[in-house]
């Protein structure tokens, strides 16, 4: 069943990238459906070009990285997929909000300075700050990015233990 319903959302994600490529007057292409679906059957994880080049290449071994940094770039600008930079030097990838139905990006990352692990953080508690910007300046928010830097419970029992 699981399998059944993972088929299920990569079907209709590949339908929306068809249909927006077709929309921008862009060719859908092989390469592309399958860099979108590396993303897709990889939801929740933060990718890097190279972690998804490796991914493709296996069923597609004629891809060159060049084809997945571009076809990233092409799903970037259509907002398809999201861009993450955790100040490591790595910039990382993964499936784009307005793909799972999200209007509103509300999708945050907490990030452990000891050990690297980043957690998804999906409530939103920003609203009532946006709102008030809104009033404030008439600037109206459309997105915004999220991160929080700290320990993460691993981290800090291993801390305490070493006091």
């Amino acid at each position: 069943m699981e399998g059944k319903r993972i088929q299920m959302g990569q079907d209709k994600t590949q339908e929306l990238l068809k249909e927006k490529l077709r929309g921008k007057g862009l060719k859908v292409t092989h390469q592309r459906l399958q860099v979108l679906s590396v993303l897709e059957e990889n939801g929740g994880r933060h990718m890097t070009a190279e972690d998804i080049y490796e991914l493709v290449s296996v069923d597609n071994p004629e891809i060159g990285l060049a084809t997945v940094y571009r076809t990233l770039q092409l799903l970037l600008d259509m907002q398809l997929v999201d861009r993450i930079d955790f100040g490591d030097g790595c910039v990382r990838y993964e499936i784009g909000h307005l793909l799972n139905g999200d209007t509103r990006h509300n999708h945050h990352h907490l990030i452990c300075k000891r050990c690297n692990k980043v957690v998804p953080f999906d409530d939103d508690l920003l609203d009532d700050l946006e709102e008030h910007i809104e009033k404030a300046t008439g600037f109206h928010v459309l997105d915004h990015e999220l991160k929080f830097y700290g320990l993460c419970s691993k981290c800090q029992k291993k801390e305490n233990e070493e006091k």
